[in-house]
Formats: C-alpha cells, sequence, structure tokens
C-alpha cells in the first residue's frame, strides 16, 4: 500500500507542538509504547501521549503485527507533519495529527 505525505496531502493543517516542548518529549530519542490499542474517535484510531491526542489519519501496517501497541517502541517524529514511527520499522511512518 502506497501511503501519502503531509506535502502530497496539501500540507498538515492540524494543531503544532511548540518545538521547545517537541524537543523534550518527541522525537526519535523518545520511544513509549502505547498499551493498548488505539480506540476509535471520528472514525480514525485515536491514542494519546505526552498530553496529547493523536488521530492516525492512516492505518497501521500490517507487518507491524497484532500486538505492536503493546509489544513496540514507538515515537513521534516530525517531516513538515506529524508521523507515528515503529522503532522496528523506521521508515513506515504513519501519518497522525493532533486534536484538541
Amino acid at each position: 500500500m502506497s501511503r501519502r505525505s503531509w506535502g502530497q496531502r496539501g500540507g498538515y493543517g492540524g494543531y503544532y507542538i511548540p518545538q521547545d516542548r517537541f524537543s523534550l518529549s518527541f522525537g526519535i530519542g523518545h520511544f513509549f509504547r502505547l498499551g493498548m490499542l488505539p480506540g476509535m474517535y471520528m472514525g480514525y484510531p485515536r491514542f494519546q501521549y505526552g498530553g496529547y491526542s493523536f488521530l492516525m489519519v492512516d492505518p497501521w501496517p500490517d507487518f507491524w503485527g497484532d500486538s505492536w501497541y503493546n509489544a513496540d517502541d514507538m515515537y513521534i517524529g516530525y517531516d513538515d507533519g506529524y508521523y507515528l514511527y515503529n522503532r522496528r520499522y523506521p521508515s513506515s511512518g504513519v501519518a497522525i495529527t493532533i486534536i484538541m
């Protein structure tokens, strides 16, 4: 399955995490585990981390496995928009957006 970048989507239009806060809790050096399967909200999987709620705009890849949310280290990166990355598969980011 081919994924569209935020640039291909027309740009990221959601809320932004201030850079000083982002560098303290987010990025490749800040791994976390969701601990539970993301719940559905407005038709999208939703999870919380670092005081923010995120919607997964794309489905997570099948190759992440059945228990990725409980077993794999994740991190949130920024590249013209936010992405959820699985440490085991860092080239397969899932587009996410922040909801308030």
